[in-house]
């Protein structure tokens, strides 16, 4: 594989020294109903892979949702570079941010090849058609990904990993500094979701972008993270570095289920197992060491 594309990172003024995505306030509600994000403040820092998590319905996508200014918040502010994100152009918006939504849908019969071009829209208009630049940053994003080969394969023929990696080349080929990823993983097993988000970490590492991403499994969210939110009804119950925010207290208390904590055996970050009631090992009782235990 290629090396990632780089695009040169957008300049920041002494202005505005703080990070280029923030929430502040942020309250969000569906058609007049019961907020689902409630007064909640969050800084994405800049080029770290941050993971957001938290039990079902607890306001994750919709975060995502608002930062990627697809939700208008009921009060509060998205910022982008300093300025609300619903003052900025939507053309401008999508040359600096990229949404991968949890269940992307495409016409059917598209190729990879013509939904990767798609990620090169935000770059046109009717001073700018497209280009050998254009070609350029799909021919990479799809080499970049290993989606070469499937090029002229329609989408819906493609495995649910090839799929992902297929959407992943357009968010690429849009060259975006901030990617939003919503659940990547979802309906993915476990060898492919290892794929997806081993492609994630090497787009953030190599190209510095930031990345921020929803994601359900507790261990594999600590073992890619370099920030890691805890989310419970609305509101973030923790931020910080996964070895310091993952406790089994934590765990009980927003997921409601005992669990052990012990390092990972492959990256030495947390390793959250769930205790049930079928297996409960005389390590695992308070006091007896093993880990950090809650019940």
């Amino acid at each position: 594989m290629t090396a990632a594309p780089s695009t040169p990172p957008t300049p920041r003024t002494p202005q505005d020294p703080g990070p280029r995505l923030r929430a502040r306030s942020l309250s969000v509600s569906y058609g007049g109903g019961a907020d689902v994000v409630r007064d909640l403040d969050l800084d994405v820092l800049d080029g770290a892979l941050t993971a957001v998590v938290g039990p079902n319905g607890c306001g994750k996508s919709t975060l995502l949702r608002a930062l990627g200014r697809l939700l208008r918040p009921r009060t509060g502010a998205v910022t982008l570079d300093g300025r609300s994100i619903h003052t900025v152009k939507t053309a401008q918006v999508a040359r600096e941010l990229g949404l991968l939504p949890q269940a992307p849908v495409a016409p059917e019969g598209l190729t990879v090849a013509d939904l990767v071009a798609r990620g090169r829209y935000p770059h046109q208009s009717w001073l700018r058609q497209w280009s050998r630049e254009d070609d350029r940053a799909v021919a990479e994003a799809l080499e970049w990904t290993g989606t070469a080969d499937l090029a002229d394969r329609a989408l819906d023929e493609l495995s649910g990993g090839q799929r992902q990696r297929a959407w992943l080349a357009t968010a690429l080929a849009q060259q975006t500094d901030i990617l939003l990823l919503d659940e990547p993983t979802t309906y993915l097993d476990i060898a492919h979701a290892v794929e997806v988000l081993d492609l994630v970490d090497r787009l953030h590492d190599e190209r510095g972008c930031t990345v921020v991403m929803v994601l359900h499994d507790l261990t594999l969210a600590a073992r890619y993270a370099d920030q890691l939110v805890v989310m419970d009804r609305g509101r973030i119950a923790a931020v910080g570095e996964p070895g310091e925010v993952l406790t089994a207290e934590l765990v009980r208390n927003v997921f409601g289920v005992p669990a052990s904590i012990v390092p990972d055996p492959v990256s030495g970050r947390p390793l959250v197992i769930p205790i049930g009631t079928r297996h409960v090992h005389p390590h695992l009782v308070p006091g007896a060491g093993g880990g950090q235990f809650a019940t």
